[in-house]
Parts: C-alpha cells; structure tokens; sequence
C-alpha cells in the first residue's frame, strides 16, 4: 500500500474522539432530560415502583375538604402498619381508595405520590429527594369540595344511578363530585376485610368503582343544544330573532331530512307560531335545533364543541373520558357521516356522548362571560415542605362575552318563564332567579330516557354551575331538574352564605 493512501493515525484517533464525545453528549443530555426535566412527572407517576414500594410503609397524607374537615386519613393496625380511613362512602368513586392488596384508585391513585412523601409541589424538591432518606410522613391535600353539598347530592340521586357535578364557574373549582351507587372503601382499605368487599362491589350491577363523573358517556339529549347554540349564533348562523317558517307544521308532521323524519310534540300549544331562539330554548324545540344544526354546518359545530373541551381528555385531576359530538369519520363537515346525523346531533342524539364534569364546563362557560376555567378539585399540597397553593387557570374562550350572554339570557327564561317552567320544574330557586336547561335523552329500545340538567346561580351574578344527570329518570324535570334545584339552593343560601 502506498504511503499517501494511509490515513494519519492522529486524524483516526480525533474521528474515534469526536464520536465517542458526540455519543457521551447524548447519553448527558438524555440523562439531564429524564433526571431533570422529567423528574417531577416520573417521581409522581402512580405507577413508578418506588412510589408503590412507599405507599406501603409511609403514613400517607390526610386529605381535607374545604372547610378543613378529614376526608380521608390514616391509622394503624395491631402490627403497627398503616391503612386508610375514609369519612364517608359518598366520596368513595372520587377519591377512590389506598389498599395495600389493590392498591389505589381515584384521587388516592393520581396523587399517590405525594400521599406517600415521594413527590414535592416543588420540582427541585423532587430532584433532591432522590438523595434524601425516605420520608415516613405524606402530603396532606385540602380540596375544592364541601362535604355536606357531597353529602346531599349523593342523598337526592338516592338508589338512581347517576352524577352530579357542581363547579364555581369563576374559577373552575369543584364544589360537589357525586356518583351512585357509591361503595365501601373503607372495607377495601382494610387489609382484612378487603379481598371479600372487592369482590363483592366489583359484582355489582351498577358498577360503583365507575365514577360517572368523570368517566360516564351519556347520550346529552337537549343539553346539548347550548353547545350547539355556542357554534349557531357565533358563527352568523342564526341570530336571537332568527325563525324557520317550517317549523310549526314540522311540530306535528315531523321534519323530513333525507328521508329520516325528525319528531317533537313537546309544545303542541305554541300552535302556529314561528319560534325565536329564547322561545325554542324555552320549550326545548328539537325541530328549531336540527335546522340550526344545517344550517350552521358540521365543522363549525364541530370546533365550538372542541373549544368547550370535546375531543379531547378534559385536564383535571383526575382521569376523563372524552366526550364527542360525533364519532367521526364522516366526510359531510366536522366528521359528520351526512345530513341526519348532523341534525340529531344538534339536538343532542345521534352520535353524541358527553360526560357530566364535560357539560358541568358547558354551563360554567356560559355563566362565566363564555371564559372557560380548568376544572381544580385540589388547591393546596402541604407538608413537610411547606405549603403550595394552586390557583385558576383559565382554559381559554369558548365563546365571545356577547354570545354567552344571548344563551344566559335564554336559560334564564328557560327556567323562570311561564313556558319555561313547564320543562324545567324544580329548577328555580326560590328568591334567587335561576338559569338553566333540561335534556331527555333518548337511548334507545323500551328503557326511560336519561334524565339531564344543566344551569347556574344567580343568574345576574353566577357563583355555582351544575351538571345532573339520572340513568333512565324520565324527562329532565322528573328527576334531574329538581335535584339541581335544590343543590345549588343549599349552597347559595345556607353551605356558602
């Protein structure tokens, strides 16, 4: 070999150099990433094993509603190890439990990290813990909730199956949380009784590990037409003065879309007048919405309901199912399938599924000036480290102040018009106007339909927002209308004065 077709052995060596510190430089910076930058996030994950393994022998935190009272805390057992105590069963499908046979499941699960002492709220708490002893004591948690108000909404859905979510529209804070049936986790904290109370509540029909709240998909029924308000007047569709002059013979006749006849005998005594939309929201006229719901157009439809959240998993503390307004795939606009899916959808049929927390967000956007807050159940993580407040987070616009505005006004009337009140009984609240609207939602076969209602108090000055639903309860004013009625009745005037 010639002498000039060798390489010099220095420029070998600076190759080898340069590439092994190129690969070192990786491996740094993929440690710094997960070490640093990901370290909060992986030491609060509930499935990472050293959290698992602390839970275990650490006192967890109290956690504390919020007026101070214990909702869940911890004591030990004849061999001195710790397990959890719960203060009541209404609160069992939102805070789930701590069980050292299961393990843990609803906010016991999403904060199991700071329960057990192995997460900070300060991120470089979180670094250095790595290089402390363990810590024998958790965070405590304070929440939103008030546990009298989730107390009596568990009492007024009774042996229905059902939800009830109650927010303070101004800031997104979780008032009340409620699903039935409820269950025992303190059978399931305790590790002697817990293999027969798991067994025996995850064979009941009702499924109470299931928070509805949260996690339920409900056909909306007429609900939904807020949202589909939200998209109608904010884009130009239609105005507060907008009529369909087809709409009165279509109340007894039924509105033929492509073949699929649409039918509401709701309101057979408006006889020939042409509705107006507080008018159609007053007597919750489905033919008034499919014809809104077309002429608005599928993809406008669709991005309002994405701005409400749908589509998407709501950020919360706790895991969401995501509600849709159609289920895709559909080339018509927004995903929609073709012309009658759309018009059902715009009523709440069709393809839609919502949760109760998704359109608890819905009323609050509305009563909030069309602001959209993050839904917060947790304001404080305190302990050793000091204490850490969590303040409101505004999501982002739903819909512009004067839209919102229009729908509140419509909702008022909705539930304190003499027309109103006909769809909405039980809803008002004595002395204090009111602002609602019901949903019977339809699901199919012989089966009563789910029993919705959406709204907030007062009306000119909103300080509570709820979603109610009832499985199976008949027409919104049977069963879901009274119950929010009375709920954001006792709040106002006597657990919030």
């Amino acid at each position: 070999m010639n002498a000039r077709d060798r390489a010099p052995l220095g420029q070998g060596i600076a190759r080898v150099g340069l590439i092994l510190s190129l690969l070192f430089g990786l491996i740094a910076v993929g440690a710094g990433y997960w070490q640093v930058i990901r370290a909060s996030e992986l030491t609060r994950a509930p499935d990472n094993p050293i959290v698992i393994a602390a839970a275990r022998d650490v006192v967890r935190g109290k956690i504390l509603d919020r007026t101070g009272a214990t909702l869940a805390t911890s004591k030990r057992d004849a061999n001195g190890e710790p397990y959890r105590v719960y203060a009541d069963r209404s609160l069992a499908p939102l805070i789930g439990y701590a069980s050292p046979v299961y393990g843990t499941a609803g906010l016991e699960r999403a904060y199991n990290a700071e329960l057990s002492g192995q997460g900070s709220p300060n991120s470089l708490d979180d670094l250095l813990s790595k290089l402390a002893p363990g810590a024998t004591q958790g965070e405590s948690l304070t929440l939103s909730l008030s546990l009298k108000l989730q107390e009596a909404a568990v009492k007024a859905l009774g042996s229905d199956r059902g939800a009830v979510v109650m927010l303070d529209p101004r800031t997104g804070r979780v008032l009340a949380m409620a699903s039935t049936p409820t269950f025992n986790a303190n059978a399931i904290a305790d590790p002697t009784t817990a293999v027969a109370a798991f067994t025996r509540t995850a064979a009941v029909a009702g499924q109470p590990f299931l928070d509805r709240a949260t996690m339920g998909e409900y056909v909306p029924g007429s609900i939904f037409k807020i949202v589909t308000s939200a998209a109608a007047l904010g884009s130009g569709a239609i105005s507060p003065s907008t009529t369909y002059p087809q709409q009165p013979a279509a109340e007894t006749a039924g509105l033929l879309v492509s073949g699929f006849r649409i039918h509401d005998g709701h309101h057979d005594f408006s006889g020939s007048l042409a509705l107006d939309y507080d008018q159609a929201i007053e007597v919750s006229c489905n033919i008034y919405f499919a014809l809104t719901g077309l002429r608005t157009g599928g993809a406008a439809l669709a991005a309002s309901a994405a701005r409400f959240g749908f589509g998407k998993p709501i950020p919360f503390d706790l895991p969401t199912a995501v509600s849709q307004v159609t289920n895709g795939g559909g080339s018509f606009g927004g995903g929609f399938k073709d012309d009658v899916e759309l018009a059902n959808a715009a009523y709440g049929q069709a393809e839609t599924l919502v949760t109760p927390l998704q359109m608890a967000l819905v009323a609050s956007a509305v009563a909030n000036g069309g602001v959209l807050m993050r839904p917060e159940l947790v304001t404080s993580i305190s302990g050793q480290t000091g204490n850490v407040s969590i303040g409101p987070e505004t999501l982002g616009s739903a819909m512009s102040p004067g839209v919102a505005g229009t729908i509140g006004h419509a909702m008022e009337l909705a539930v304190e018009s003499s027309w109103g009140r006909i769809f909405t009984t039980g809803a008002a609240i004595p002395g204090i106007d009111t602002a609602g609207k019901t949903g019977t939602a339809q699901i199919g076969g012989s089966a009563e339909p789910n029993s919705w209602f959406i709204g907030y108090a007062p009306a000119n000055n909103p300080q509570v927002a709820i979603a109610v639903v009832v499985e199976q309860g008949g027409h919104g004013s049977a069963r879901a209308a009274p119950i929010a009625g009375s709920l954001m009745g006792l709040w106002l005037k006597t657990l919030n004065p």
